[in-house]
């Protein structure tokens, strides 16, 4: 495991095998059986095309959906982390945070996240990006898909 501080610059999660490997492959595919089916129009080149968008579309629909559970589960982490470490008049106020706030709240300590929240429930945050580059204690987060 990675002993580097994590910060907003290396925050992102990159999964080489998904972006780097099989992404570009699967979508080369496509592009090399769209090539083959205008060059040799067929119902075997035009059904290849086809075989590799949905090839390319089940590898995206599973990375999405595995997103969107890391989501949700972030969002009820960070509510109970939230009901937690909040003051009372803030505490009363944890649903009004949108989803993306909770995202970018999660990697804020616990010291620093009282006044994050109060900035965001006040609206100074234009963007959940603002957010992370307004943290100054990171929480390390590893566990991302």
């Amino acid at each position: 495991m990675n002993d580097k501080p994590q910060t907003y610059l290396n925050h992102r999660r990159v999964n080489p095998l998904f972006h780097l490997f099989v992404s570009p492959i699967l979508i080369a595919n496509v592009a090399i059986r769209l090539v083959a089916a205008f060059d040799e129009p067929s119902f075997d080149s035009i059904w290849a095309t086809i075989e590799a968008a949905a090839l390319y579309g089940l590898a995206f629909s599973a990375r999405h959906m595995a997103l969107i559970l890391q989501n949700r589960l972030i969002s009820q982490e960070e509510r109970l982390r939230l009901a937690r470490v909040l003051p009372d008049d803030l505490r009363a106020r944890i649903p009004e945070l949108r989803l993306g706030q909770l995202i970018a709240l999660r990697f804020a300590s616990d010291a620093e996240v009282p006044e994050l929240a109060r900035r965001c429930l006040a609206g100074e945050f234009a963007t959940n990006d603002a957010i992370k580059r307004a943290i100054t204690s990171w929480r390390r987060d590893t566990l991302r898909v």
